[in-house]
């Protein structure tokens, strides 16, 4: 392809490079086809039905008790998975490896709290859970480092796999090649809409499956709410859907997805996509961007929407293209459930930048290390 050496093609091929749909986004973008206005949805969005979005049943009650068989039962028959989105660029934390820096000591980061949640699953119900990391070219190095340098947190490797999400050059506002400083191209992953085609893509969805997996928990790695409950996976076992979508309570500076009717089907519709003037308040709930997913949904092609995002990268402008996972509730019928934001049981705690980390850790303490919930 005109513009890339032969060196970088074939470390961009490493991760699924796709040439034609370079050319392809930066015609597109050359004529403005793509561009923030072709992101906008096309008809109304609404709030969805009453009754569309489930609560959990109360604790300690007996449909509550009766999830929670559910969802051990299906994790000590070995049906259960974790997905860990573990991609992107590595920028917010000041370039490095998200996923490896140190949330409790040096020896719990963020992968490690991952696999010590998996490893008290697997305590409660008596089964194996494997866990697929999904890195991106700029943190697939760094995160099998780290699992060499802490031995693996003591999970057995035969159950922890590596993938990669694809990878894509960025572009100007013109439709060419956005150039850094040094005059190389700028890579970078196109999104967490990579995950259904790269985990089959890699063979391990395949290999999931033939091996009796039946459900993934999905989740990103730096939301330390996002543990396994085993509730929640008999509610989505129960709801006989192929996805859950995990849905926060919205507090007033919250901006992001949310689920709306759009064309008479409920689905996520990403801040990105909102119309001018458009009020999102008409829905209270949003997007944590954890999911459980029937595996077997996931074996087939998806058509997810490109969309135009701007970044600033080297204090100028640039143009990368992105497709998003929510989408796939487009696709696949959903089970929309709310879930906690607050105390012990908590399910969004996002962190994003090193700030974050200092003022929620009181908070991590009592999620990882607080004595269990009892009644």
């Amino acid at each position: 392809m005109s513009g890339i050496s032969a060196k970088q093609l074939a470390f961009l091929s490493q991760y699924g490079y796709d040439p034609a749909l370079q050319q392809r986004w930066q015609a597109d973008v050359a004529a403005g086809r793509l561009a923030k206005a072709s992101n906008l949805v096309a008809g109304e969005l609404l709030a969805p039905p009453p009754g569309t979005l489930k609560k959990l049943p109360g604790a300690a009650t007996k449909a509550s008790k009766e999830l929670e068989r559910l969802g051990n039962e299906a994790i000590a028959r070995g049906e259960f998975g974790v997905v860990v989105l573990n991609g992107g660029m590595a920028t917010r934390f000041g370039g490095v490896v998200k996923g490896v820096v140190p949330v409790l000591d040096k020896d719990r980061s963020f992968l490690g709290l991952v696999l010590e949640d998996v490893k008290k699953a697997e305590a409660r119900a008596g089964g194996k859970v494997p866990v697929f990391l999904m890195n991106s070219f700029a943190t697939d190095a760094a995160t099998k480092q780290h699992f060499a340098e802490h031995d693996g947190f003591g999970f057995d490797p035969a159950r922890l796999s590596h993938f990669t999400q694809f990878v894509q050059l960025r572009m100007t506002k013109k439709g060419g090649l956005f150039r850094l400083a040094d005059g190389e191209t700028s890579p970078y992953g196109p999104g967490h809409g990579d995950f259904a085609p790269a985990l089959r893509q890699s063979g391990l969805l395949k290999r999931f499956r033939d091996g009796g997996g039946k459900y993934l928990f999905v989740r990103n790695v730096d939301n330390l709410g996002a543990r396994i409950d085993p509730v929640i996976l008999g509610h989505h076992i129960r709801s006989k859907q192929d996805a859950t979508v995990e849905l926060a309570p919205k507090w007033p500076e919250d901006v992001g997805g949310a689920p709306f009717q759009l064309g008479g089907k409920v689905q996520l519709v990403e801040q990105l996509r909102f119309p001018e003037g458009f009020d999102p308040s008409i829905v209270d709930v949003f997007n944590t961007n954890t999911f459980t997913f029937t595996a077997a949904a996931l074996d087939r092609d998806f058509d997810l929407g490109w969309y135009f995002v701007e970044k600033t990268v080297e204090e100028k402008k640039a143009v990368q293209i992105e497709h998003l996972i929510g989408e796939l509730t487009v696709h696949l019928p959903t089970n929309w459930l709310q879930v906690r934001r607050s105390g012990r049981q908590n399910r969004f705690l996002p962190i994003k930048a090193p700030d974050d980390l200092q003022s929620a850790q009181d908070e991590i303490v009592e999620m990882y290390d607080g004595a269990p919930e009892t009644g």
